[in-house]
């Protein structure tokens, strides 16, 4: 299993730190750089990598390394800390070890911590690692830093942490396998989950999440699937009957009372000179939270506070490209959304997931719905937002379980969209409740009620408004109990 070793600094890591820490393996270890520069690397003496160290970032959101690595990684300074990141290669003892020492001399010179606080060298990191005579495993040239196993099917990643977020080595590595045409596939021990943004990409995604169980070998830890390593990729195991078997680890679940609140819309604005992002999922955290985002990144942890300015600036950058990224919100009310910007031949257009979680005996900001709706549609140029509930956990990461899917709560037509299906049609639904129109008469839209969100027969409501909406004729069970999951 690769060892991801973390330094948390106090203070921002300079040429000369970062010269230190790479000595940790004496003199005679050679040093390279992957990624254009962003990547340095600790090589044996063939040029392969033992260790992979990624630039510094600055964390200026207080609990983004509680939330991914756990309780006690804040650094105790009152600043912004640093995260540096040092991926072990697998297979090579030594290799973690001295991604260990680089991680203590690190913070020995700056102060802060090292994550996991019992990494091996981290204890006597003043004097060199011996990795005399080590040879790291060859990977084949074609793979990122990040990949421990390439083959002409998969991107193989080992992973041992509390959370795996979409980390920008991550990230990275997931637009190369997709663009190979083979499938990344995380494989991890069975403690360990996904962060809301890894879930999400992994599912829009040919990628598998492989978790490593006692029983069964390995299984899917999105489906449950047991897997097996055959043809080159982790694929699903076929029984006698030729049906894939379910491991128990992953239906061996217990109710806890934690909810999230999904929200999921799109908006367009026209490409003018001063347009500002981010505006319109600022509104929705602030109706769904009572404040704005904490903070956002293009990858995790998400170290920038939050800035609409910076949000634009970087985006006009990357035109006509999309551009891709992750908000957070404070850790009293746990949020995170994805938003992606993408150019298109109508406008600019914002497509937003922002998750809210909630503990037992909290209740989700139902409430505010109606008036976030009327608000996106009257300032922020809603097109459509589908709002759900489901029983998940409050910190919102996957575990490698069952959850439940989320079930509609309700849903919102744009003034664009219902000028396309026609006023009438989507003032006048067959749904027992009454749609409320929203912003101004002259270009309205419409919030319509699915229920409460708690059985699933919200989806067949669902369904019987979009086929009303396309004007098409009413079919029974288009979802059903099996219904879209998220």
């Amino acid at each position: 299993m690769t060892k991801d070793v973390i330094a948390l600094t106090e203070r921002m890591p300079d040429v000369l730190s970062i010269l230190a820490g790479l000595l940790a393996g004496g003199p005679d270890l050679r040093v390279g750089t992957t990624g254009e520069g962003a990547v340095v690397q600790l090589c044996d003496a063939e040029d392969r990598p033992l260790v992979s160290i990624e630039v510094p970032l600055m964390l200026q959101v207080p609990g983004e390394a509680t939330r991914l690595l756990g309780p006690g990684a804040e650094p105790s300074g009152d600043g912004p800390a640093w995260w540096v990141e040092a991926r072990a290669a697998a297979g090579v003892p030594e290799a973690e070890e001295l991604a260990g020492a680089f991680a203590a001399r690190l913070t020995m010179l700056l102060g802060g911590r090292v994550w996991p606080p019992d990494a091996p060298g981290t204890i006597g990191a003043a004097r060199p690692v011996d990795v005399s005579g080590v040879t790291a495993v060859p990977v084949p040239a074609a793979a990122q830093p990040a990949v421990d196993m390439l083959t002409d099917r998969a991107a193989v990643i080992l992973q041992d942490r509390p959370v795996v977020p979409m980390t920008s080595w991550l990230s990275e590595a997931l637009r190369a396998t997709v663009e190979s045409d083979r499938s990344l596939q995380i494989v991890t021990p069975p403690h360990c989950r996904l962060s809301l943004p890894t879930r999400l990409l992994l599912q829009s995604t040919p990628s598998r999440w492989v978790v490593q169980d006692e029983q069964c070998g390995y299984y899917d830890g999105l489906t449950g699937a047991v897997l097996r390593w055959q043809d080159d990729v982790f694929s699903p195991d076929r029984a006698e009957n030729g049906e894939t078997p379910v491991a128990d680890a992953f239906t061996d679940i217990q109710p806890t009372g934690e909810r999230q609140l999904i929200v999921s819309f799109r908006t367009m604005h026209r490409p003018t000179a001063d347009l500002t992002l981010g505006g319109a999922l600022e509104a929705a955290w602030q109706a769904l939270t009572g404040g704005p985002p904490a903070g956002w990144g293009t990858s995790e942890p998400a170290g920038l506070t939050w800035s609409r300015r910076q949000l634009t600036e970087l985006a006009q950058e990357r035109a006509p490209q999309p551009t891709w990224t992750v908000a957070v919100g404070s850790p009293d009310r746990p949020a995170v959304a994805t938003l992606r910007v993408i150019r298109t031949p109508d406008g600019v257009e914002e497509d937003i997931t922002l998750t809210v979680g909630y503990g037992p005996g909290e209740k989700p900001a139902l409430e505010a719905l109606p008036g976030l709706a009327d608000e996106l549609v009257t300032r922020y140029g809603l097109q459509t937002m589908l709002c759900q509930l489901r029983a998940a956990r409050r910190d919102l990461s996957a575990p490698p379980h069952y959850e439940h899917p989320p079930l509609p709560y309700a849903f919102v037509l744009g003034p664009d969209e219902v000028r396309e299906a026609g006023r009438d049609i989507a003032s006048r639904t067959p749904l027992k409740e009454r749609p409320v129109q929203l912003g101004p008469n002259v270009r309205p839209g419409f919030y319509y009620p699915l229920g409460d969100g708690e059985t699933a027969e919200s989806w067949t409501t669902l369904e019987q408004l979009l086929r009303h909406l396309r004007g098409a004729p009413p079919v029974q069970g288009m979802f059903g109990a099996g219904a879209p999951q998220q």
